[in-house]
C-alpha cells in the first residue's frame, strides 16, 4: 500500500491546498513516501548495505549481478542466516560484477519490491533488473555459492579465468 505525505505545513492547511494535494494524487504526479535509513559508508565491507535511498543505484542501475537478503533485525531465521551470508560475501568478494547485499526491510521500502516474509532472498541479474529471481535453495554459504555458480554471469566470467573453483 503506497503512502503519500502532504508537503505543506499543517498550520497553513487550507481547503485549497488540500484540494491541490488531491488533484496531484489523482493525476499521478505525487511520489509515494518510502521509508529509508541513511546511506551507510560500507565500501570496505564484504556485504553491502542497501537502503531505500541507495537501492536503485546499488541494485538496479548498474552492470552487476546483485544477490540481496531482505531481513528483519528481530527475525530468528535472519539472525541464523547472517553468518552464512557474510561468509558468502567474503568468499566471493573478488568476483568483479557480483554484489552480495542486505537490506533491513522493516526500516526501508522500495517501490515495486514486495517483501512478505523474512528472510527473503532475491537475485537481480545484470540486464534483467526488472525481473529478480527468488532464491529458494539451501540456506548456507555452500548452497548459495553453488546457486551463484549456475546463475551469475559475473561469476561465470570470473570462473572462466580461474583454474581453481571457490
Amino acid at each position: 500500500m503506497k503512502k503519500y505525505t502532504y508537503g505543506g505545513r499543517l498550520e497553513s492547511l487550507s481547503a485549497e491546498s488540500l484540494s491541490e494535494f488531491i488533484r496531484e494524487f489523482k493525476s499521478g504526479s505525487l511520489s509515494p513516501f518510502l521509508k529509508s535509513q541513511d546511506i551507510p559508508n560500507d565500501e570496505n565491507e564484504a556485504v553491502k548495505t542497501a537502503v531505500g535511498k541507495n537501492f536503485q543505484s546499488l541494485v538496479i542501475d548498474n552492470d552487476n549481478d546483485v544477490f540481496v537478503e531482505f531481513y528483519a533485525p528481530w527475525c530468528g531465521h535472519c539472525k541464523k542466516l547472517a553468518p552464512e551470508w557474510e561468509k558468502l560475501a567474503t568468499d566471493l568478494k573478488d568476483v568483479s560484477g557480483l554484489v552480495i547485499a542486505k537490506m533491513d526491510a522493516t526500516a526501508n521500502e522500495v517501490d515495486g519490491v514486495d517483501i512478505r516474509g523474512y528472510p527473503t532472498l532475491k537475485f537481480y541479474p545484470r540486464g534483467k533488473k526488472s525481473s529478480p529471481v527468488d532464491y529458494d535453495g539451501n540456506r548456507d554459504a555452500e548452497g548459495f555459492k553453488a546457486w551463484i555458480k549456475e546463475n551469475s554471469a559475473a561469476y561465470k566470467a570470473y570462473a572462466g579465468g580461474k583454474t581453481d573453483e571457490l
